[in-house]
């Protein structure tokens, strides 16, 4: 169900918008495939796996979304986003076995005979599938880069592959329509190009994912804005030691906050308090912001360091 924002408007939500993109994979997927045997076009029957590879990752990202948003809990004191990054890597790990599957399907059929198109209806198929699976993936990345969910992101790159592999196909098919039987090898070597953009695509999914698994830092702008919304709090005299990481598409971090030695306790606490809702408020994706208290001693210790 779609949820509603501040000002009561309704949004989609991750798992409305998966739910969504499973039920067009369904029905593509089902009606690619078929059309692909019944005519014998390795290029509509490769477009048909790849939105069949969609309902897996759909199923996945379903799975994730249900364990990644609950909250911390003994076992995983830092709570379950890491879960996201996990999902978009095996979103990952399966587009790169779909490019590898219909490499192999196009090299064995190419020297065989090639019958001349029966029909124009994968042509048709193919065609009809573009506009559809742009407005999935659209609809995909906007939720995903609202909820800075990575698994989500990917997905919606999953999307925008089938849009690109069905160009391909509709471009391949194009070819053999009008060029005749001696033009057909066009589908399978179209099949080879489509391969080789999912694989792309694959490697692209799983370096990204690979990079959050091993504590990768965000991007020098999250960097900058981060330390600007710190120095910038009241207080806070200077500061070191920043360090963050990606989680699931979200950020962790934590800074070491030099303040007034003669400050007591509690008005230390609500400094850091501060530095937390500074950086939050300025850099939306930051999750958690661990901040360290320190006496800022020396002639060079100013505020807003």
């Amino acid at each position: 169900m779609p949820e509603t924002d501040a000002t009561g408007q309704a949004r989609l939500t991750p798992k409305a918008v998966t739910w969504f993109g499973m039920a067009i994979n369904a029905v593509l997927a089902v009606g690619k495939v078929l059309v692909g045997w019944l005519f014998a076009s390795q290029a509509i029957l490769a477009d048909g796996f790849h939105s069949a590879s969609d309902l897996i990752t759909d199923l996945a990202v379903l799975a994730g979304l249900g364990v990644s948003e609950r909250e911390a809990d003994g076992t995983h004191p830092y709570g379950h986003r890491r879960i996201s990054t996990l999902v978009a890597m095996f979103v990952g790990a399966g587009l790169l076995g779909v490019a590898v599957v219909i490499a192999w399907r196009a090299v064995v059929a190419i020297p065989r005979d090639h019958a001349p198109m029966r029909s124009p209806l994968p042509l048709a198929l193919a065609v009809a599938t573009i506009p559809v699976k742009e407005l999935l993936y659209r609809l995909t990345r906007h939720v995903g880069r609202r909820t800075a969910n990575v698994s989500l992101i990917a997905n919606a790159w999953h999307h925008r592959s089938d849009a690109f592999t069905s160009i391909a196909a509709a471009v391949g098919l194009t070819v053999v329509a009008v060029g005749g039987q001696q033009w057909a090898f066009v589908d399978e070597l179209t099949a080879l190009v489509l391969s080789a953009f999912l694989g792309t695509a694959a490697v692209g999914i799983l370096r990204k994912s690979a990079a959050e698994l091993i504590d990768r830092a965000p991007s020098a702008e999250t960097l900058a804005v981060i330390e600007q919304a710190v120095g910038r709090t009241d207080g806070v005299r200077s500061f070191h030691a920043v360090r963050a990481r990606q989680v699931g598409g979200k950020v962790a971090m934590d800074v070491h906050v030099l303040v007034d030695p003669e400050l007591t306790v509690r008005e230390g606490h609500d400094i850091a308090s501060a530095v937390q809702q500074s950086v939050q408020q300025a850099a939306r994706t930051v999750l958690e912001v661990v901040v360290h208290i320190e006496p800022c001693e020396g002639d060079d210790c100013e505020e807003g360091g």
